[in-house]
Formats: structure tokens, sequence, C-alpha cells
């Protein structure tokens, strides 16, 4: 049983770099595997098909790798998010789709993997002082009730966008039916982290076993709720993607 305090959180000078650059090799060996009827499937965000869904990756990953493209879509978002219920990461969300929506699916794939490094490498290069300024999380639109309302830029680079990355892969396989491999280096360490988080915004007491090649047994105080159910469908319930109530109806960013 892992105690709740002993698990390695994702840093900048732990695995942030590792797991960034595992989590989009994971995906795009996905990707690669996917037939082009496949890109049209329904995944488990409302109105995305695969191809947006990596349209929007395409997108985020581009805008980590070159400051002018992230201004350029944080300026249009904030233009535009009276369109999106006031949410202006829904109004970003839904630039990155439209500008690769001529893409097919191999070009989709071929500008990820040009952008994934480049990606990765600017989010770690952001320096200390930016990292520590805190920043509200849009509420409305897309957002999942109970989300939390407030983040540092050092976290949302070296942890969220990861998990964005995770998820959709998860997302992605689920609307392909295709299989999703699990490495306990990787996606076990994200889990983990994922379980720290929730631990750490109820504060209460449970023993946690969460099955499958990224799950592990995991406790906080005594005599707390007892809670069984595999790990990706943890994630997902978190993330607001499946239904939890009880400690399960604690949400993190994902």
């Amino acid at each position: 049983m892992t105690t709740i305090d002993t698990i390695p959180r994702i840093t900048r000078g732990g695995a942030a770099e590792r797991l960034a650059t595992a989590a989009f090799d994971q995906l795009l060996a996905l990707l690669d595997q996917l037939s082009v009827d496949e890109w049209d499937a329904p995944t488990d965000c409302p109105g995305w098909t695969v191809a947006d869904m990596v349209g929007h990756l395409l997108g985020s990953a581009k805008s980590y790798a070159s400051v002018r493209e992230q201004v350029r879509q944080q300026m249009w978002g904030f233009r535009h998010r009276r369109e999106f219920d006031g949410n202006p990461l829904d109004a970003i969300n839904a630039l990155q789709i439209e500008d690769h929506r001529t893409l097919a699916p191999a070009e989709r794939v071929a500008a990820l993997r040009a952008a994934a490094a480049p990606s990765v490498r600017g989010r770690m290069r952001i320096p200390a002082a930016f990292r520590r300024i805190s920043g509200s999380v849009a509420a409305g639109g897309s957002t999942a009730a109970g989300m939390p309302s407030r983040d540092t830029l050092g976290h949302l680079v070296d942890v969220i966008i990861t998990r964005d990355v995770w998820t959709h892969r998860v997302d992605i396989a689920r609307a392909t039916g295709r299989d999703l491999p699990l490495d306990p280096e990787t996606d076990g360490a994200i889990v983990a982290d994922v379980v720290a988080e929730w631990a750490g915004r109820h504060g209460q007491p449970f023993e946690l076993t969460l099955t499958g090649p990224a799950g592990g047994a995991f406790a906080q105080g005594d005599e707390g709720e007892r809670l069984e159910l595999d790990a990706v469908e943890f994630c997902r319930v978190l993330s607001g993607r499946a239904d939890g109530d009880g400690l399960l109806g604690v949400r993190v960013l994902f």
C-alpha cells in the first residue's frame, strides 16, 4: 500500500520531461495504427472526432514550441470567448481544430511528430519566475463541474499538458476500439500523480485499489472509504468523462 506522501510528484526537476516525451510517443504509436476511416470516429469529447482531437493536440503542441504561436492562440481565444460560453480555452481548442481541418490523417501525424519534441523543450524552458504565476481556470463551456478554479503555469506545463495528451490517447483508443498498452513506468507514474493531486484536493482518508498495469494500492489516513476500480477509468471519472460520486466526485485538472 502506497501512502500519498510517498508518491513521486511530476516536476521539471523530476520526471516531467521524460513523461511528456513518452506520452507523445505512445500517442503517435497509436495514431500510426489507424485506418483512414477511423479518423472520423466520434470520441468521448462531445462533437470531436479523432481527427478533431488530433488537430487540437497538434495546435497545443505548436503553441508550446513557439511563443509567437502561443500569443496568437491566446489572443484569439480571448477575443472569441463569448462565442464559447465565456470560456477562452474552448475558443482556443476550436481554433486549433480549424487550423488543421484540411490536413489528411498522415499529414496530421507527421506534423504532430515534428512538433512533439520542440513542444516539450519549450515547456521545460519556461523560467521559474513565470512558472510560479497562478491563473484562473475558466468555468462554463466544456469544463467539467467541480474542476479546480486556479492553477500555476508550472503545474500546467509540467503535468496538465502531459495528462491532456495521455487522456486523449485513451479517448482515441476507446473511439476506435484499439488496444491501449499500458506501461507502469509511464502510465503508472501519470496515474499515481493524479491520485496524489486528488487526495490533496479532498483531504479525506481512503484506501484506493486501482487495477490494471497502470494501477496500484494507495492510502491516506485511517479507516477511510474503500474504493476499487480500473486505473484508466479512475482518471476518466476524475476528468469528468464518466460519472462518480462521493470522493470520486472530486475533480482534478486534465
